[in-house]
């Protein structure tokens, strides 16, 4: 399985750090990653914020799923946006993350 591991902070240096892990994951990628995630899998310059970059990204490399770690890109409906392409993405869409964005919630 090709994984790509949307983020660059720690909660995504675990997520691919277990990903990794897994004997179904083949390949581990991260946008744009750390210096962390560099170790165990190879990171690219796009913005976890950028939904056309990853769109593009992903039409790029064929992943097989993507895990959005962040809130900001999930509040942003990047989510959504890979999903209404066809894009396997774990991580909850716009309405859902509104929770997570929104301390007045």
């Amino acid at each position: 399985m090709k994984v790509l591991v949307v983020g660059s902070g720690g909660r995504e240096h675990a997520l691919a750090w277990k990903l990794a892990q897994s004997e179904q994951c083949d390949e581990l990628h991260a946008a744009p990653g750390n210096p962390g995630i560099a170790k165990i899998g190879h990171c690219h310059p796009v913005r976890a914020e950028d939904g056309e970059g990853l769109l593009a990204f992903c039409g790029e490399h064929d992943f097989d799923l993507v895990v959005i770690g962040p809130e900001a890109p999930l509040v942003a409906g990047v989510a959504d946006q890979l999903r209404h392409a066809g894009v396997a993405v774990f991580g909850p869409g716009a309405a859902a993350a509104r929770i997570e964005g929104s301390k007045s919630f």
